[in-house]
């Protein structure tokens, strides 16, 4: 399984490309989980992940073992966007008294769980996709917000990779970040430690309502 984020000044969009087999599921978690922790809706973790898992379980049952796929999360608003391609085009039905072993328990849990969710035929196959609510985390526009600019950064300065860098190496670039927005302050007149007191107070605010 593969790893890379796609950002820019509007928006988030993680692609995890993966072989549909059992052992590649303990993965995907995790790189949900990583995924989502680096923008701020780690509150909602383990619900995506048990969603994933059982839509990445279907493509194994009812597509095949072994089966190339592609995992897309994007955050939308108040919610997160949830979606699993495949290369089959057959489209997977939710009808009314079809229970778990007719229609897959992947469709139950999005049934159950998503605000909405469907399935559109693409190109080379179907993707099946949800949206799953991040009101407990409303606060977390910041957090994203802060995410896409730490991976424009990143890019700048000819450090981003294709590899989800350890957090010690996020929290280097989040330092210099500030160091730079700071020297740029001076260098027109501001007072950085005025600014530094004005967010560190902003800050402080928001947690406490949060």
């Amino acid at each position: 399984m593969s790893f890379y984020e796609e950002s820019d000044h509007r928006r988030l969009r993680c692609v995890l490309p993966f072989e549909a087999v059992p052992t590649e599921l303990g993965l995907l978690r995790k790189a949900v989980r990583y995924t989502l922790e680096q923008w701020g809706v780690h509150a909602v973790a383990d619900e995506v992940g048990l969603v994933v898992t059982e839509l990445a379980t279907n493509v194994i049952k009812h597509v095949g073992e072994g089966t190339a796929a592609t995992l897309v999360l994007e955050p939308k608003a108040e919610r997160l966007r949830v979606e699993v391609h495949d290369k089959s085009s057959s489209v997977p039905t939710l009808s009314e008294g079809c229970s778990e072993s007719e229609c897959g328990r992947g469709l139950h849990l999005l049934a159950a769980m998503s605000e909405v969710w469907g399935t559109l035929l693409t190109a080379a196959g179907k993707a099946v996709w949800c949206e799953l609510s991040m009101e407990p985390v409303r606060h977390c526009v910041r957090v994203q917000r802060a995410a896409a600019v730490l991976d424009e950064y990143r890019r700048v300065a000819g450090t981003s990779s294709v590899v989800a860098p350890a957090f010690a190496v996020l929290e280097e670039s989040v330092t210099d970040i500030i160091t730079d927005l700071l020297h740029w302050l001076a260098a027109q007149g501001g007072d950085p430690d005025e600014a530094l007191d004005r967010a560190q107070m902003h800050f402080e605010a928001e947690a406490e309502v949060a």
